[in-house]
């Protein structure tokens, strides 16, 4: 574990980005951290490659288009710094990049202790400005955890309640282990287990001793085997608990240059309703 002291979160022109800069920046000012903002979308010539070869008359529209998503996310940038105040507004810094925005991201990611995040809205008329798997080809390309903030909105205070999706893999171990500076100023824990060796030793009491040793106090949750519809469980629970922050591993490979998430991942991702901090 390490203390969050440098957060990069994700700018671009939908109408969520203003929820991820203001927990971008109320996490900065908690955590005595900084934070940056970079503007990362698809290049028009990207987007509409066949477009500029045909229309050389279109490349002007593409200009303007592209200038008309930087403008809208600078605004709601400046907005999302009037909302939190000029103190907390100074810890926020803004970037851009005009490359491929996985790429771009990600390798920025390598000099950041959180990275915050959008699920991604299909339906939004934003939605092609990154890739579909722009979140998941960031938490496994970076190798960084990021909080994944849900489309609908965020809470203003984070992790007051949490919920930690636990059971015996790398990647569970990764998530608690970054989510621990978060956990830390938690008003209650909650640790939903699940074991798939029931022949191995319970692992309740080591995690225990863990989070304690961390002043950590969690209530444990036992569930045995894990299902196909844990993501759905997850979320139920998140619900049942009151929790505003559920901490979980991403699960995926690549397959044929497409992200293959896991199924509690893929649930999560698509149906979240609370901030969920991911590291793969």
């Amino acid at each position: 574990m390490s203390a969050i002291r440098s957060i990069l979160v994700h700018a671009d022109a939908s109408a969520p980005c203003a929820t991820r800069l203001q927990a971008a920046t109320r996490l900065a000012e908690q955590h005595v951290a900084t934070a940056a903002a970079l503007f990362a979308v698809m290049p028009s010539l990207l987007m509409y490659p066949f477009t500029i070869a045909y229309t050389p008359e279109a490349v002007p529209l593409m200009r303007e288009f592209e200038a008309d998503r930087r403008d809208r996310a600078s605004k709601l940038f400046g907005q999302a710094c009037a909302k939190v105040g000029a103190t907390a507004a100074s810890k926020l810094l803004w970037a851009e990049t005009t490359e491929e925005p996985v790429r771009a991201f990600t390798r920025r990611a390598f000099c950041a202790d959180l990275l915050v995040l959008g699920q991604p809205d299909p339906a939004a008329a934003t939605a092609a400005d990154v890739p579909a798997d722009f979140v998941a080809s960031v938490l496994v390309g970076s190798g960084k955890p990021a909080l994944v903030l849900p489309y609908v909105g965020a809470p203003e205070v984070i992790g007051s309640v949490a919920l930690v999706a636990w059971k015996a893999s790398r990647e569970s171990a990764r998530a608690l282990a970054a989510s621990l500076p978060l956990l830390q100023r938690a008003g209650k824990v909650h640790v939903a287990m699940w074991d798939e060796d029931s022949e191995a030793a319970d692992p309740g009491p080591d995690l225990q001793a863990y989070l304690g040793a961390h002043g950590v106090a969690a209530t444990l949750h036992r569930n045995g085997k894990a299902t196909a519809d844990v993501g759905q469980y997850l979320l139920s629970m998140a619900s049942d608990l009151g929790a505003d922050l559920l901490v979980m591993g991403c699960y995926g490979h690549s397959r044929s240059r497409e992200w293959v998430l896991g199924g509690a991942t893929r649930s999560v991702l698509a149906s979240m309703t609370l901030p969920v901090l991911m590291s793969h």
